[in-house]
């Protein structure tokens, strides 16, 4: 072993530390939030990550996984079952495998500086790709567990506006890092790699503090109020009871005029699925909501349901005006796989009878997810961004909103199958880091909770409870201004993707130019 690597530990102990490290990174989302926690799993996974043989860190990067997806994801079973719970965080844990098997392919770049600073670089670099990849694919990805999304809290978190979650997730892992090379160090009783690594890490956490997040209206103020109607029985049988959550809504809407009076507010907003009826097609329920509209003298944001006569159905936003009806109108581009539509249908079956609860497949829109809104008093209309539920996890469909004239962020969603899982909250936790991003202010608005309206720096400023009747008004800072993290779109994604590919290419051909020099006889050389 060259002088300059740290002794690596055991295997067992390789697997205990990844096992420690996904515990920890569980605990660093909702509902324990503990930030500072992503920054312990990583250097836990990178220490863990130090043996060599390409197989056995992929074994240790799916117990990392495997720690970490299961718990982190149990709202899927609630919502679910068992099986697509499994199905779900086993795939997820399969990306982490395969980032421990590239990144023991990327240090054949150098094999002889194993636990040596350019690691503080490249295993971020390896780490923040497969994050990148994970969630665009398969199926569009699935980007939930991001270690960005843990730091709407941290200092870190306020490089959101400068490079959205590729930056704050690889600042994350280069602090990470850098803490489990001082831990190798500190076994070898290198002091002074101990306090250089320590000061380096510091100063990286702290110097995000100077980033501004600007929280003043630009062009306004918005005046909504949010409706959470509620269920009256939690889980996958939420919406059981045929009307009962339209009913809800419609009463909450009445129920806003005991906090404002009629004209007071540009909007009401109602949830995901706020109708269980298309309004469109059942008159009385377009009748009843145009009544409410028109009891406010607002505009209502519904969410609801369209089953077209081709077949299919779209998960839709309806911009109901008190007078015209429909003025505007959204189509939800990301239906979630397994949860909306089922790929593979054919295949899957064999495997899970609940396949056939999805019985109607969800379609995708095509169109982006930007609604505008008349507004009498401010004299214009008003663009603002309508993404549907998990759409707030991809980067692509809030940014794209944004660069087209979005000036502050609705995000509807419907939890009442989650039950009282993290499901909501962590939700939530992405709203925050996209109101950060993009630096407008934000609305989540729940079924059942958790509603909330959002600063543009991220900060809770309202919040309802879980599976309780609520409503919450508001005035929200309309901004223009465009963050360096909206105008990067998917670059900064794509380049580290990329980059992190040519490390592991480079590692390879490394690895095998060494090991055909070493096959070489002594005359041939």
């Amino acid at each position: 072993m060259p002088r300059s690597s740290p002794p690596a530990p055991g295997r067992l102990l390789s697997l205990v530390l990844a096992a420690a490290g996904g515990g920890a990174l569980f605990l660093a989302f909702p509902d324990a939030d503990v930030w500072g926690l992503v920054l312990v799993a990583v250097a836990l996974l990178y220490v863990a990550l130090q043996r060599r043989g390409t197989w056995w860190n992929g074994l240790v990067g799916l117990v990392f996984g495997l720690a970490f997806f299961p718990a982190h994801l149990w709202w899927s079973n609630v919502a679910a079952g068992v099986v697509a719970w499994l199905a779900l965080s086993i795939s997820e844990a399969l990306f982490m495998a395969f980032l421990g098997i590239a990144w023991s392919l990327a240090r054949g770049l150098r094999p002889g500086h194993r636990g040596g600073w350019w690691e503080a670089i490249a295993f971020p670099v390896v780490y923040v790709g497969v994050e990148a990849l994970r969630s665009a694919w398969p199926w569009g990805g699935f980007p939930w567990g991001r270690l960005a999304f843990a730091q709407v809290d941290s200092p870190l978190g306020r490089l959101a506006p400068v490079g959205g979650t590729v930056l704050v997730s690889f600042a994350a892992a280069v602090v990470g890092t850098l803490l489990g090379i001082v831990v190798l160090r500190a076994v070898r009783l290198r002091v002074v790699g101990v306090v250089v690594g320590m000061a380096v890490a510091f100063v990286l956490v702290v110097a995000p503090l100077s980033v501004g997040l600007d929280v003043l209206p630009q062009a306004g103020q918005l005046q909504v109020g949010v409706v959470q109607g509620n269920v009256s029985k939690p889980g996958a049988s939420a919406f059981d009871n045929a009307g009962e959550v339209l009913r809800n809504h419609l009463s909450g809407t009445y129920d806003l005029l005991d906090h404002v009076k009629p004209g007071d507010l540009d909007m009401v907003i109602w949830p995901e699925n706020g109708s269980d009826y298309d309004p469109q097609k059942y008159v009385d329920v377009g009748q009843a909501i145009g009544d409410a509209a028109k009891a406010v003298d607002a505009p209502i944001l519904v969410g609801a349901q369209e089953y077209p006569a081709t077949g299919g159905r779209y998960n839709v936003s309806l911009l109901w005006d008190p007078q015209q009806g429909v003025i505007d109108r959204y189509v939800k581009q990301h239906p979630v796989p397994f949860g909306e539509y089922i790929p593979l249908r054919g295949f899957v079956r064999h495997f899970s009878a609940s396949v056939e609860e999805v019985q109607t497949d969800m379609l995708p829109g095509h169109e982006p997810a930007i609604m505008s809104l008349p507004s009498e008093r401010l004299g214009r209309d008003v663009p603002f961004s309508t993404v549907i539920c998990f759409e707030v996890a991809y980067d692509s469909i809030v940014e794209q909103s944004v660069r087209l004239g979005s000036e502050v962020l609705v995000v509807q969603t419907n939890n009442a199958s989650f039950g009282y899982t993290a499901e909501s909250t962590q939700q939530l936790q992405m709203t925050r880091f996209r109101a950060m991003e993009t630096g407008r202010a934000a609305v989540q608005a729940s079924t059942v909770g958790v509603s909330a309206v959002v600063s543009p720096s991220g900060v809770v400023l309202q919040r309802t409870g879980l599976f309780e009747p609520a409503q919450l008004t508001a005035d929200l800072p309309l901004r223009t201004s465009i963050t360096p993290a909206v105008r990067a779109g998917e670059w900064p994604a794509r380049g580290v993707a990329a980059f992190a590919a040519l490390l592991v290419v480079g590692g390879m051909i490394g690895s095998l130019r060494r090991a055909r020099s070493r096959r070489r006889l002594p005359g041939e050389r």
